[in-house]
């Protein structure tokens, strides 16, 4: 057992019955606080979306919103299948069309470019900062141009991106070309993180947050679009679910009838009931696992001190979430084989999108417009860093990087 937030006690979570690895790269932190939200559900007779959902939802915004100046009114969550589903409706939200182009970098998973595809937009890639692998602002100005309909950062491993210069580049382009810049932040990786003191959610015209399985809440498979405009909320709610014009699961209830229209041409995205149920329960330990992932990576960034390996850092006016801890060394390859030899899980974060032959080919992205992250590429490689790894565990996957890392 172990201490949580104020004090209350957070039961081990369960142990796994196969394991690939001894330490495998990441493992959920389910209990049986878990358990019971999903039996809960169960009961209740709601498989689908239901009242979990609107509940879950409800909770999320007060969340994100809870040191925000923004009233209960304008507070907008709307939950999903995925990540990448909020993605997708949140460009089709601002009306993204074919030939649109939207800002984006290249170190990320390609699900961030993917959803741009979807609408015959062009994703144009933007190189990334050594330190952060974070787009770099200071490019982004040479690459918009009359078609750029937005921007997506992409919080790298929970750390925010340089948000008030991006925010500064759109509003400088509004003023002197009239043209609208929508910011879309991809939080995947960024739940609780916060810039300046503001929490990652609250900044951008739509963020969106995953919670999939190796995620910082994890759903298994999840999704959430925030957004403090009613607009944009109302669109993304109602093409969750084929374009329909009300929530359909109201139609099965008693305040609820069965007629509806199909007002958009929309899409199968929602969430369900039971992923709803994993949400409410992993929400009210959020802070407290994101406190584990901070220690361990207190105690990795300690280890190395004095090595070559270089440690991720973090900019001093932000928090991360420590969704990732991202090493670099000269022999990332070796080091990732002789790790797994001893039973250490660990990956890499991400291959370039310009990298894959689909966009390479279909785009013509030229690879050495990428400097930056074509290097921290061929240097990364992301440590095991969630919230049941044990001190010891912790303890001897750093012996073993020391041991290897050159």
């Amino acid at each position: 057992m172990s201490t949580g937030p104020a004090g209350s006690v957070v039961p081990t979570a369960f142990p796994e019955v196969a394991k690939s690895m001894d330490i495998p790269f990441h493992k959920a932190y389910i209990t049986v606080d878990e358990v019971a939200e999903v039996i809960d559900a169960i009961k209740s007779g709601w498989f689908t979306m239901g009242p979990k959902t609107v509940e879950f939802e409800r909770r999320f915004s007060d969340f994100i919103f809870r040191d925000s100046a923004v009233s209960e009114d304008k507070r907008f969550s709307v939950s999903l299948n995925s990540a990448t589903a909020a993605l997708h409706l949140a460009l089709k939200a601002i009306g993204l069309k074919a030939g649109d182009e939207v800002i984006l970098p290249t170190n990320t998973f390609i699900a961030t470019a993917e959803v741009v595809t979807y609408f015959g937009a062009v994703p144009v890639l933007c190189d990334i900062e050594e330190v952060t692998h974070n787009m770099d602002v200071s490019k982004i100005e040479g690459l918009i141009t009359g078609r750029t309909r937005a921007i997506i950062p992409v919080h790298f491993g929970g750390q925010p991106c340089d948000m008030d210069e991006i925010l500064d580049i759109a509003g400088r382009r509004m003023q002197t070309h009239d043209q609208k810049i929508h910011l879309i932040e991809d939080a995947a990786h960024a739940l609780p993180s916060r810039y300046k003191g503001r929490m990652i959610g609250t900044i951008g015209d739509i963020t969106c947050f995953s919670f999939y399985a190796t995620k910082t809440l994890c759903t298994g498979e999840g999704g959430m679009a925030v957004t403090t405009n009613q607009e944009y909320a109302k669109k993304i709610r109602t093409n969750r679910l084929h374009g329909i014009s009300k929530d359909v699961w109201n139609r099965y209830t008693l305040e609820g009838d069965w007629r509806y229209e199909v007002v958009d041409n929309g899409n199968k995205y929602n969430t369900t009931d039971l992923n709803s149920a994993l949400g409410l329960a992993q929400l009210q330990k959020v802070l407290w696992m994101n406190d584990r992932r901070r220690e361990i990576a207190e105690l990795y960034t300690r280890a190395f001190e004095g090595t070559g390996i270089i440690p991720p850092t973090v900019m001093d006016d932000r928090e991360t979430s420590w969704h990732l801890y991202v090493i670099k060394t000269d022999n990332r390859d070796e080091l990732y084989e002789k790790l797994r030899a001893d039973g250490i899980g660990a990956s890499v974060h991400f291959i370039p999108v310009h990298k894959h032959p689909y966009y390479r080919e279909t785009y013509g992205y030229n690879d050495a417009d990428y400097p930056v992250a074509n290097r921290v590429f061929g240097q990364s490689l992301s440590l095991p860093i969630f919230p049941g790894l044990t001190a010891g565990e912790a303890e001897y996957i750093t012996e073993r990087v020391r041991r290897y890392a050159g």
